[in-house]
């Protein structure tokens, strides 16, 4: 059976199965179709309408080079889902990893800033101390540190950057000052 734009009933397994050979009629039927559903999905898991579009727009894409997997064991619309949220998931370890790097990059300049008021040896000593301190606050706490003390961002902001409550953010901040004063006495 041919797919046209004017054979807009036919099944999702035949439009898949179109749309894997290269039928782009087919491939636009399943967009018309789908296109809305991404994108609900992926502002539910995001809460941001800009970063929605991009990955519903980037879900399509690749549905275009998976469309061949497709074998109809599932219903359509059960493997486009479980598609997307594998997608936004992976979105999501992108951003915490650059997350991370940043606050590392952070923490090796809260070291240099340090290392400018005391004599080289002392320097040794108090980079060891802090790096050791630092290492052992929880993630969480260590990033608000970091961010708040040394970046100077507000508790708003540190919310905003980390996806968290103005209270969690001034909560981690007391932890990590208490926890990071007993370990460097």
């Amino acid at each position: 059976m041919g797919i046209t734009a004017d054979n807009l009933t036919s099944s999702d397994y035949a439009l898949a199965r179109a749309a894997a050979g290269g039928t782009a009629a087919a491939i636009g039927v399943l967009y018309d179709r789908y296109s809305r559903r991404v994108y609900s999905l992926c502002f539910r898991m995001t809460h941001n309408a800009a970063d929605a579009e991009d990955l519903t727009q980037e879900v399509f894409i690749l549905l275009l080079r998976k469309i061949g997997s497709f074998r109809g064991e599932s219903q359509f619309n059960t493997w486009l889902y479980r598609l997307t949220v594998n997608h936004v998931l992976m979105y999501f370890r992108r951003v915490t990893s650059r997350k991370e790097a940043i606050i590392e990059d952070v923490e090796a300049e809260i070291s240099t800033s340090r290392r400018s008021k005391h004599s080289a040896r002392l320097q040794v000593m108090d980079k060891i101390a802090l790096d050791e301190a630092l290492a052992q606050l929880p993630p969480g706490s260590r990033s608000v540190l970091v961010l708040f003390d040394i970046e100077g961002y507000s508790h708003r902001e540190i919310a905003g950057i980390l996806g968290c409550s103005i209270g969690n953010s001034k909560s981690q901040l007391h932890k990590a000052r208490m926890k990071l004063g007993r370990l460097l006495n």
